[in-house]
């Protein structure tokens, strides 16, 4: 979803991320943060491996994860989601 943001740059997702670093908790809003054309903040929140799991826990985990770390500050103009479904 943010790879054309990202200048075609695949993004590590906040799911692989949190695997490697053991869980979620281990990992800073820099760690699954980048920034792209126009200044635009850019997070892919993974899942399971298709048929393995809920696709929808790796979105829940995400957005739990970003508002923890006060990603949605007053500075965004807006916030939008590509889910799949």
């Amino acid at each position: 979803s943010t790879r054309l943001i990202l200048h075609s740059k695949a993004q590590t997702t906040v799911m692989h991320l949190a695997a490697e670093a053991g869980s979620v908790e281990d990992l800073e809003l820099e760690d699954v943060l980048s920034v792209g054309f126009g200044g635009v903040k850019c997070v892919e929140s993974g899942g399971p491996e298709p048929g393995v799991g809920c696709a929808g826990r790796g979105v829940i985990t995400a957005i739990n994860f970003l508002e923890e770390e006060g990603a949605y500050d007053e500075d965004l103009d807006f916030v939008f989601y590509d889910v799949l479904g």
